[in-house]
């Protein structure tokens, strides 16, 4: 139907060969940050409250987008198969911040001890840690769309994630951080999800309602939204520019760095579906469901990691390069999963009806 399709197609070329563009972004900010030094010293200038202005901006032309694609009278739908938002809402929130953490903390500073500073691996920690505490909001439509998920019931869980994500987010990485003896600027930390979450997702909803009820709802899938194609992914790339200027250095004196922040990272990725498509499969779920359900869980809303850790900890920090890490990342291990998630497409029931 036209409106799944329009939640899908805008993004699924860049999501496709985000890697590429992300590897092309590091490269471009690092050459930034060592032939022009004056560049990253003048955005530096531009903060309040910790948060980089220039970065925000380019955050909200990242985010705005996604929340205009939350429908949330589509949430009363989402009763039609509890089961599935159940699997969803218990593997993003009981179990995949703290797993994430475990991870993390098992091979960061403790298999990977000698070869990263103390200090440092605390940083790279923190960083996982806004990634595990951050389930996907855009991206999934795009792993919905490849293992033809049905798109309708991966709204309602984007919009369920969204509300919990209000309430959820800022006490685990609260608790979770201070397991981790990093510290935690807290009133920082609710500016940044109150700038990265709160404000957007009203935009958005506010944006959505009003354009519907004046123009209609054809205008606003097949016109209005299509002005923002792409506008997501390039304030992604472009925020990537601006932090790898910063983060040149780092990088250069530690490009082995970059693979061990990887593992834990792909290891969790794995694990997370694992427990989210096995638990789906147990409850004999259909696949249309349970693949959105798996790949929520996997990915990330690492445009809200990447926020949060520079608000945090600085556009230089490790937390801030961990974040950027996980996007790099994500790409090619979420396509391993839709090839893994076709492929068993015959484990599962046939497709129940959409609730979209």
């Amino acid at each position: 139907m036209s409106q799944n399709k329009a939640k899908t197609d805008g993004l699924g070329i860049f999501g496709r060969y985000l890697t590429i563009w992300v590897a092309l972004c590091i490269v471009v900010g690092v050459a930034i940050g060592q032939l022009l030094p004056g560049v990253p010293e003048f955005l530096s200038r531009f903060e309040y409250a910790q948060v980089s202005i220039p970065i925000a901006i380019l955050i909200w032309l990242m985010i705005y987008p996604m929340m205009l694609k939350v429908d949330f009278s589509s949430i009363v739908r989402a009763i039609k198969t509890p089961k599935g938002l159940t699997v969803t809402c218990a593997t993003n929130w009981l179990i995949k911040p703290f797993s994430m953490f475990f991870f993390a903390w098992l091979f960061l500073t403790v298999i990977f001890q000698r070869f990263i500073p103390e200090t440092l691996a605390r940083e790279y920690l923190a960083g996982a840690v806004l990634l595990g505490a951050a389930p996907c909001t855009a991206m999934v439509f795009v792993w919905s769309h490849l293992t033809r998920g049905d798109a309708g019931y991966t709204l309602v869980q984007v919009a369920v994630n969204n509300l919990i994500l209000l309430v959820a987010f800022t006490p685990i990485v609260m608790f979770l951080l201070g397991v981790s003896d990093v510290f935690v600027p807290y009133d920082t930390l609710l500016l940044s999800v109150g700038l990265f979450i709160v404000v957007p997702l009203a935009g958005g909803w506010i944006s959505r309602v009003q354009i519907i009820k004046r123009r209609g709802l054809d205008y606003f899938e097949n016109v209005f939204l299509k002005k923002f194609e792409g506008v997501t992914t390039v304030g992604l790339l472009l925020t990537l520019i601006v932090i790898f200027s910063f983060q040149g250095e780092v990088i250069l004196n530690n490009p082995f760095h970059i693979v061990l922040i990887a593992v834990p990272l792909v290891i969790q990725t794995f694990v997370i579906f694992v427990i989210a498509y096995g638990w789906s499969r147990a409850w004999k779920l259909p696949h249309n469901v349970a693949a959105p359900a798996a790949m929520i869980g996997a990915s990330n809303f690492f445009e809200l990691a990447v926020a949060v850790a520079v608000s945090l900890f600085g556009l230089t920090s490790g937390a801030a390069l961990a974040t950027v890490v996980g996007v790099l990342v994500e790409v090619p291990v979420m396509l391993t999963l839709v090839k893994i998630a076709n492929a068993t497409r015959h484990w599962f029931p046939s497709p129940a009806p959409s609730v979209g």
